[in-house]
């Protein structure tokens, strides 16, 4: 049985398995202080076989707001909603679940806006995208890719079938490759985006290299940890333009804290959040 610690004030939560790398706690929390908010943010842990009964023992706490969901169940976890964004429906993952006021859960996705507005912000704007791996976190990074006007995506995967039912999905073009031929898969891209865990600590290292990558094109590593993972370390040291995790991560918790608490956060003090971050 799950059981919910005992809490005096609203709060959400980030769930994931493992969860101890996330830093969403943080996030949350300084926002939170800044705008005098009496509020929580909890890390948990949640296992696949648990994530049903977790969901279920919060649902019923009139003082839980949601949670932020990450790797592995953004896909999962739809079923469990009550109620999907049309995002987060065409997007086929959730990373975002809100307790509305009756009790029931909502799902949305905010990975999308959060990946999009940095990749914009780099001057972005629509050629050849290759995108490393297929999971939740591809499938939001592919509807931004595709918002943006990018009609040619490619994507890098073991699973090929996977990346099949990704193009179908989301009624996109998509071209699949494996890491056998990743390598050359990179000539002429305007952007590389790791989507996988591989590079995170305690991960393997990612299997590329960027020898046919054009040095202008923009390397975004949604990894968060460690920060300067070695793709994006290899990336600058060539020159080319690169976007951390954090980009992203900021942004979709921007998107989260606004659902769960109801205040936009203060946005202009992102350079003193990613310094508690990164210290």
């Amino acid at each position: 049985m799950t059981t919910i610690p005992a809490a005096a004030q609203p709060y959400a939560n980030v769930i994931g398995d493992p969860i101890s790398q996330s830093k969403s706690p943080k996030i949350h929390l300084f926002w939170a202080k800044c705008l005098g908010l009496d509020i929580d943010y909890r890390a948990d842990l949640v296992h696949a076989s648990d994530l049903i009964a977790y969901l279920a023992a919060h649902q019923a706490d009139p003082l839980w707001r949601g949670c932020n969901v990450t790797v592995p169940h953004k896909q999962t976890v739809m079923a469990c909603c009550d109620q999907l964004s049309p995002l987060a429906a065409r997007v086929g993952a959730v990373n975002c679940v809100v307790r509305q006021e009756d009790g029931h859960l909502f799902g949305d996705n905010s990975d999308v806006t959060g990946f999009a507005l940095p990749l914009v912000a780099k001057g972005y704007r629509g050629g050849k995208a290759v995108v490393l791996g297929a999971g939740g976190a591809s499938r939001a990074i592919v509807a931004a890719l595709g918002d943006l006007g990018c009609n040619d995506i490619l994507m890098i995967n073991r699973n090929q079938s996977r990346i099949a039912e990704i193009a179908t999905d989301m009624g996109l073009h998509i071209t699949a490759c494996d890491w056998e031929n990743a390598d050359m898969a990179l000539k002429e891209a305007a952007v590389l985006v790791n989507a996988t865990s591989l590079g995170m600590q305690g991960q393997p290292a990612l299997p590329i290299r960027l020898n046919h990558l054009p040095v202008e094109a923009i390397v975004n590593d949604i990894v968060y940890a460690p920060l300067e993972t070695a793709l994006l370390a290899e990336a600058r040291a060539r020159g080319n333009p690169v976007i951390d995790g954090l980009e992203m991560l900021i942004g979709q918790a921007a998107r989260a804290f606004e659902l769960f608490f109801g205040m936009s956060p203060p946005r202009e003090r992102d350079a003193e959040l990613r310094d508690i971050l990164t210290s």
